[in-house]
């Protein structure tokens, strides 16, 4: 098989027919706030188990043969090929930064840029346990151009007067033979190959006429080393082509594919109206031709909707026609009459496939290494706060599990019947789609919702409806619709979300004194808090001043912001503004001394059900003091009052939850020096419930942090982080019995420094 890389998306298009035979193109309610889990997603999709698993690093499929398959992947020096045994799914890998195939369990490895700059070649029988062949092409002034068997290469060998011969050239034990291919028109060079089949190769070489540049295909005996039949083409550069006992096959740039019939000299073209520098993917087994639009399952990142065109086997008898798979990447000839291609089904999922002919005479495509990813698109969940606020920067976000659709969106307020409707173009090349968010996710801002709906910017609150249905650009699979609903406010505080985009920030301090900003969000897979994109931001250094840090959510509307206490007891406000994408600093202000009375000082639960998150304090007393938020940052704390009698210095800490409990207000978590954490349920009034023990092992965590609602379901979560750079997520469960769910690991904070503060 001659291959090229992958292009861009293509589309079938009016087939026109040439010569004598017709090619033809052939007949070819989900929650708001939850992601499907995993069991339900691959069964909707449709995946089956295969085999093997196809290594999901790999960037290229290179070779397969009866007993395993060849990938390419990304290392650290550079890249790795591995090859995976269909037996057992073991694999092994081969040195060597460049490899082809035969079309068989034998593989060719080299060590240059390139397989053509490879003048050392290895041969290695993987049937045979990896048993190897070297064969030297420096001494014979040759550059490799195929590997034919286990011991034998076709080389490119140029002359002393300039001239191009092709050369068999066969290694038994210490000897080193060669024959030269007779038949090949005077003046080829620029010499590729295809793998063998049937004891042929079908070459593709360049000749110069007197104005410009050609090439021309020729079929090779390799028994007899010889040319037995050549075909003209007028295009310069030819991509995909195939061999078969009794046909041939090539595309050309801008969608042609050709076919001959090896019997009788008949040629016959079939235009797929490609753009210039796009060629079709095409493979022959037997007498049935194949052709699709190589592409990937994500698209290119440009918002091309043109529709693939699936990989489709046409028998030239009869004109039937087999889909085989949905979509196709590459191509490559394997062995005993047989092809593997690199692409997905709907059915059966993302992986690699063997085509080969059935009893019937027909063609079929099997699953023989999968990724385990579905091919279908799937809806993943929405990330929506539970509460939107209508005066935010914070879009409306949707996860999808790819990226290259076009969905048809509709909001609707519930109370007035008032809608938006738009159809959202979704792409990430470049600066992307406005509507494009990274991590599967597209959304809109409600700033574009007012200015181009009935509802404009005096937006009523209350409960608004929403749904789409996201069709794929290219036409893999079907579309998926979806639908949900929220709740929306004005001039809601967040409470832990510095830059405003809807999803927690963490404050980290290292050794050194520097300030980091953790940018969250939840992987509902996963069901855990995962950096984002954005990652950590250095906010600054000098923060070893400070003895205590806090994040206590926004004084008023807006973003969170963060007080941190010196080492005199002066307490100092942060005001951040977060614009939807980065988080803003404002110079501290000074609140006042005296704090250093205080040994625990939390904020971020509204305890008094005004709407703004509060702050709280432990004296060393062992009273505890509510300071109540006024949303004024010229003096945002009302005067303290006395709200714990005594007692709160059996703690060692206290952390401001948000409701937890699912009772009248916000909430607080206290860890007693034994470990053990217990639950305070807000009346509402500032005061609390009598204390309820959650459990025990807490003193494991350095911090513990009231996040927000991380995972968009309505209730608050808590963060924890330890030793060794250790973070874990709770799920908040809304009832006061059992506030968490099971931690879950979290990366967030690992791979850097270890921090002695985080909030």
């Amino acid at each position: 098989m001659i291959s090229a890389r992958t292009t861009r998306r293509s589309v079938s298009a009016a087939i026109t027919t040439v010569l004598a035979v017709t090619l033809g193109a052939g007949a070819l309610s989900v929650p708001a706030t939850a992601a499907p889990p995993p069991a339900a997603v691959a069964a909707e999709a449709g995946t089956q188990a295969a085999p093997v698993a196809y290594p999901t690093d790999a960037y290229r499929f290179a070779a397969a043969g009866k007993t395993g398959f060849l990938t390419q992947e990304r290392g650290t020096t550079g890249p790795v090929l591995k090859w995976t045994r269909f037996a057992d799914g073991s694999t092994t890998v081969i040195d060597a930064p460049v490899a082809d195939s035969t079309g068989s369990d034998v593989i060719m490895t080299g060590q240059g840029q390139s397989t053509s700059r490879s003048l050392v070649v290895k041969l290695h029988d993987m049937a045979d346990g990896g048993r190897t062949v070297t064969i030297d092409l420096r001494p014979l002034n040759g550059v490799y151009v195929k590997a034919v068997s286990r011991d034998t290469v076709l080389a490119q060998m140029t002359q002393p007067d300039g001239s191009v011969e092709l050369r068999l050239v066969t290694r038994t034990g210490d000897t080193v033979t060669q024959r030269k291919v007779e038949g090949l028109p005077p003046g080829a060079t620029s010499i590729v190959s295809g793998s063998p089949r049937d004891g042929s190769v079908l070459l593709s070489y360049a000749l110069r006429s007197e104005t410009s540049w050609r090439r021309e295909f020729a079929v090779v005996d390799l028994a007899a080393a010889k040319v037995v039949s050549t075909h003209e083409t007028d295009a310069y550069f030819t991509s995909w082509s195939s061999l078969s006992a009794t046909h041939l096959v090539w595309s050309e740039e801008g969608g042609k594919v050709y076919t001959v019939d090896r019997a009788t000299g008949v040629e016959t073209v079939t235009d797929f109206d490609l753009y210039e520098g796009e060629s079709m993917a095409v493979g022959l087994l037997g007498s049935w031709s194949m052709y699709g639009t190589p592409g990937t399952l994500e698209g290119d990142g440009t918002g091309d909707s043109r529709p693939l065109v699936p990989f489709t086997a046409k028998s030239l008898t009869s004109g039937e026609t087999v889909k085989l798979v949905d979509y196709v990447t590459q191509v490559e000839t394997g062995p005993d009459n047989t092809l593997f291609v690199r692409g997905g089904t709907v059915e059966h999922g993302d992986g690699l496939y063997r085509i080969s002919l059935g009893a019937d005479g027909k063609p079929a495509a099997e699953l023989v290494a999968s990724t385990g990813k579905p091919v279908q698109l799937l809806y993943l969940g929405a990330q929506i706060p539970h509460t939107f606020d209508l005066t935010s920067p914070i879009p409306l976000k949707w996860k999808l599990s790819r990226e290259n659709v076009d969905v048809d969106l509709k909001i609707t307020h519930r109370g007035t019947g008032k809608s938006f409707a738009k159809r959202l173009h979704i792409y990430s090349e470049s600066a992307g789609s406005p509507y494009w968010y990274r991590d599967g996710f597209f959304g809109i801002r409600w700033q574009e919702i007012a200015a181009e709906s009935q509802m404009g910017k005096d937006a009523e609150v209350g409960t608004y409806d929403w749904s789409f249905t996201a069709h794929p650009q290219n036409g893999v699979g079907p579309a998926v619709e979806a639908s949900g609903s929220f709740t929306a406010a004005k001039g809601v505080s967040s409470p832990h979300d510095l830059n405003w985009n809807g999803t927690p920030d963490l404050l980290a301090r290292d050794a050194e004194g520097v300030l980091w900003r953790a940018d969250t969000t939840y992987d509902a897979t996963k069901k855990t808090l995962v950096a984002s994109t954005n990652e950590r931001g250095r906010v600054g250094g000098g923060w070893q001043v400070y003895d205590r840090i806090e994040t206590i959510g926004g004084i008023g509307a807006g973003a969170a912001d963060f007080v941190a206490r010196d080492r005199s007891g002066v307490l100092w406000l942060y005001d951040v503004t977060g614009n939807g994408y980065g988080a803003s600093f404002s110079a501290r202000k000074q609140i006042g001394g005296g704090w250093n009375t205080y040994t625990r000082i939390t904020g971020g639960s509204d305890l008094n059900g005004d709407g703004r998150a509060d702050m709280v304090a432990t004296d060393k007393a062992g009273v505890l003091w509510l300071y109540k938020n006024t949303g004024n940052l010229s003096a945002p704390f009302a005067k303290r009052q006395k709200i714990g009698n005594g007692g709160w210095g059996v703690y060692n800490q206290i952390t401001a939850t948000g409701n937890i409990g699912g009772a009248a207000a916000g909430d607080l978590v206290a860890r007693d020096k034994a470990g053990v954490l217990w639950l305070y349920l807000g009346k509402g009034d500032g005061t609390f419930a009598a204390r309820k023990q959650i459990g025990g092992g807490w003193n494991a965590y350095t911090d513990t942090i009231g996040i927000g609602d991380a995972n968009n379901d309505g209730r608050p979560d808590l963060f924890a982080y330890g030793p060794g750079n250790t973070g874990y997520f709770y799920a908040g469960t809304g009832n006061y019995r059992s506030p968490f769910a099971g931690r879950v690991s979290s990366p967030v904070l690992t791979g850097g420094p270890a921090y002695n503060h985080v909030s």
